[in-house]
């Protein structure tokens, strides 16, 4: 089986190269299921029923959230409604939504997958690391093949995941810091882990905020209201390649020039 995880979708940029990319790249690739970090997705910040919708029709099985997960309060009637958008399972109890779904693959092998929130940096309600071991359980029981998008900023954190997981799970992908790292690889456990899948959006910028803007916050530390950019966009993310049993063949990272 192959997984094609694409990264952060970063605002009107971000969704365009999905529309526009995703149905030819998962073809070239012959990728059997596709997940979406949609994070960012509704202006930078959070998604909308709608814009899920969108990045839904345009080919990704699944669609993982993060840290922006609230930021549009529509989301939260849907996210109870949906199987195909999780949010991270790690967010304040009685929370609408799930943190673990399963989706068929091209063949109808299911998938499992998870979404997770860092601590370091970010101070989710619960730990990670006190969830996930019963999130990975109630997976196994459900599918052999196991995806945790780990939506973390430090780099730290998430390959201590990678680490505590390996053998465990087909892939731990880190989100949130929308930098791709050079660290693709399949763990000896037969994990693949990258600690950060880039961005899908406008790289020209400030991790997807036009330059000026988050220059001048930082100046000043005035408030400013952020704005996607629009130059250098590309689909980032990463190709898992795994066998019937879950475990990572290889792990290749993804960067699409749109």
């Amino acid at each position: 089986m192959k997984i094609l995880f694409v990264a952060d979708v970063f605002g009107v940029p971000g969704r365009r190269a999905v529309e526009e990319q995703l149905p030819g790249l998962r073809e070239q690739l012959e990728a059997d299921l596709c997940v979406v970090n949609g994070e960012n997705a509704a202006d930078g910040a959070g998604i909308t029923p709608r814009i899920a919708a969108r990045l839904l029709a345009a080919g990704a099985d699944a669609i993982t959230l993060g840290n922006h997960v609230w930021r549009r309060p529509e989301i939260g009637p849907y996210l109870a409604e949906s199987e195909r958008v999780v949010r991270p399972a790690n967010v304040s109890a009685g929370s609408p939504g799930r943190g673990l779904t399963v989706v068929p693959g091209a063949d109808g092998t299911p998938v499992a997958i998870i979404n997770l929130l860092g601590q370091l940096f970010i101070h989710s309600a619960v730990g990670p690391f006190e969830v996930v071991d019963g999130l990975v359980d109630e997976a196994r029981k459900r599918a052999q093949v196991v995806l945790v998008d780990f939506h973390a900023e430090a780099t730290s954190e998430k390959v201590a995941l990678a680490r505590w997981l390996d053998g465990r799970v087909t892939a731990v992908i880190g989100t949130h810091t929308h930098v791709q790292t050079n660290d693709a690889r399949v763990l000896p456990g037969g994990t693949a882990t990258i600690s950060d899948a880039g961005m899908t959006g406008p790289h020209d910028s400030v991790i997807g905020v036009q330059a000026d803007l988050a220059i001048a916050r930082m100046r000043t530390g005035m408030p400013v209201r952020f704005k996607p950019a629009e130059g250098g966009v590309r689909l980032e993310g990463v190709v898992i390649e795994c066998a019937a049993d879950g475990k990572a063949m290889s792990c290749e990272p993804v960067r699409v020039e749109a």
